[in-house]
């Protein structure tokens, strides 16, 4: 690559000299997104319930020898208090947030007959609540660091299970990524004129803490590729990309997406009609 074109992509798609919050940051999607930031140039804190694991993650991703940099500590949405004590942890360590990533969540998963009134409760709290509440407490670091040309970035995590009437006993999270999807745009919204963009990915099949049980194994992780339309599941590179472009120069005037980085399973279906007619 010339200089020249490496110096225009840096312009679009580049994030150096911002600040990022992802929470959920130190497994799976989260840890993906991260380490894109800190390649592309951000500052990144990494926050979930797991102090001692985002610790551990930010040295990690520091090793890479990236021009950005990231550091770690405990953060908590599944509570009020939580993540009263998450947006004061932040605001102690930043005065503007440019780039919100709303990562953090829970699944449940048992069969219909025996599927749990707890299950509803906790998994809400923090996929809808706690992402609410985080993002609204958040806002006056988000709007301090928004301009007409470079809004601030909020992205908040979907899934393909939200917007596909696919539950796999997952009841509870499903619907609330479903939440997640219209609570996104409905910010979106809300937060244009505070120059404050608003998305969501609704990523399917990737490797994570919470897949485990499914993508473990290499048998497993080519059987459940088997059932993309795209052939595979999802890689870093697959949801970094989306990353930068959604939190660069080159997204800035989208707002208010579901963006599905699924592999086509979003627009799969069985449907012929009158094709067998």
């Amino acid at each position: 690559m010339n200089e020249a074109s490496d110096g225009y992509l840096g312009s679009l798609f580049g994030v150096s000299g911002k600040t990022a919050l992802v929470t959920g940051g130190a497994t799976g999607i989260g840890r993906m997104i991260a380490t894109a930031l800190v390649q592309a140039g951000a500052r990144v804190m990494i926050a979930s319930r797991k102090g001692l694991d985002c610790v551990q993650v930010a040295d990690e991703i520091n090793a890479l020898g990236a021009p950005g940099s990231a550091e770690g500590f405990a953060g908590d949405v599944g509570t009020a208090e939580g993540v009263a004590a998450l947006v004061e942890a932040v605001q102690a360590r930043t005065d503007r947030l440019h780039i919100l990533v709303n990562n953090a969540g829970v699944s449940w998963g048992a069969p219909y007959e025996e599927f749990p009134h707890a299950a509803w409760a906790k998994v809400m709290s923090v996929n809808v609540a706690g992402l609410f509440t985080l993002t609204r407490d958040l806002t006056p670091l988000l709007i301090a660091a928004a301009s007409d040309a470079d809004p601030a970035r909020v992205i908040n995590l979907g899934s393909v299970m939200g917007t596909q009437p696919a539950a796999d006993g997952a009841y509870s999270y499903s619907a609330s990524k479903a939440a997640v999807h219209h609570l996104t745009r409905i910010l979106a919204e809300e937060l244009a004129a505070k120059r404050v963009t608003v998305n969501a990915f609704a990523p399917g099949p990737f490797q994570s803490r919470m897949t485990a049980f499914a993508t473990s194994k290499d048998e497993q992780v080519k059987k459940v590729g088997a059932g993309v339309p795209l052939g595979r599941i999802g890689a870093p590179d697959d949801v970094a990309g989306a990353t930068l472009y959604v939190c660069s120069r080159a997204g800035s005037y989208i707002t208010g997406a579901i963006l599905p980085i699924d592999g086509g399973l979003s627009v799969q279906h069985d449907i012929r009609l009158f094709k067998d007619a």
